[in-house]
């Protein structure tokens, strides 16, 4: 009887793992085709990872009983490895929201922020995030290249590019880039302003990266700062 329940437990887990990769499958299909509201297709997916999070605890109650048993843990085991991964998204993007601040616009010049002026919503970066963000990210900060303002303009275009965003405005003239990048999974667009400045010693890079949607962006616009400065220093010195 109790290696019954331990492989209808198993299969259980197996069961729960497969439905919530269909529920996140379906959760982002229906964002970034069906025109699903973003709260929506959140809320579809939050339900996947609550399924996953019952296939996980399925797949280990059924893992203890396979373990004194001696055996039969193949079908526990396959339902954790089918459930772990939508639970540890799950997982992960609630850490980042209860560890990173409120705010989800993010620049290197907090004095004088590169500004926005061909978006879809123009507005200033947002003068109460200053504190918050200095505190959450200290390492958000311009780069200095010593490189002319028309070579580290054209390096960090062609980044830009490489990266897949698309390109708003990119004229040399005006100093600045503009552009959209868009999350990995639903797609969800955040502006990306670059702004190339010179100075005595070569040129100052400053960016800028907000989020169209929610009101907190779990830490994304300031690793996407640090990531892109990181590697236009690396292209720069090549």
């Amino acid at each position: 009887m109790l290696e019954f329940m331990m492989r209808r437990i198993g299969f259980s887990a197996i069961l729960l793992g497969l439905v919530s990769y269909a529920l996140l499958a379906l959760s982002v299909r229906g964002y970034r085709v069906g025109g699903w509201p973003w709260p929506q297709a959140y809320d579809l997916a939050g339900w996947g990872v609550w399924t996953a999070l019952a296939g996980v605890i399925a797949a280990l109650a059924a893992l203890v009983v396979a373990f004194r048993k001696g055996h039969g843990a193949i079908i526990a085991l396959l339902g954790l490895i089918l459930a772990l991964p939508v639970a540890g998204l799950g997982a992960a993007f609630e850490i980042a929201a209860r560890t990173t601040p409120p705010i989800n616009d993010i620049s290197t010049d907090t004095e004088d922020p590169p500004v926005f002026w061909f978006t879809v919503t123009p507005t200033d970066y947002p003068a109460q995030n200053v504190e918050p963000q200095r505190s959450a990210y200290p390492d958000v900060r311009p780069l200095d290249l010593r490189v002319a303002v028309e070579d580290a303009f054209a390096k960090a275009l062609v980044l830009v590019e490489t990266r897949g965003w698309e390109v708003l405005s990119a004229d040399p003239a005006e100093n600045q880039i503009e552009a959209i990048a868009r999350s990995r999974v639903f797609g969800f667009e955040d502006e990306v302003a670059v702004r190339v400045t010179e100075i005595e010693t070569g040129t100052r890079i400053d960016m800028r990266s907000r989020s169209r949607l929610g009101q907190i962006d779990r830490g994304a616009n300031a690793r996407r700062i640090k990531a892109f400065l990181a590697d236009l220093q690396s292209h720069v010195t090549e």
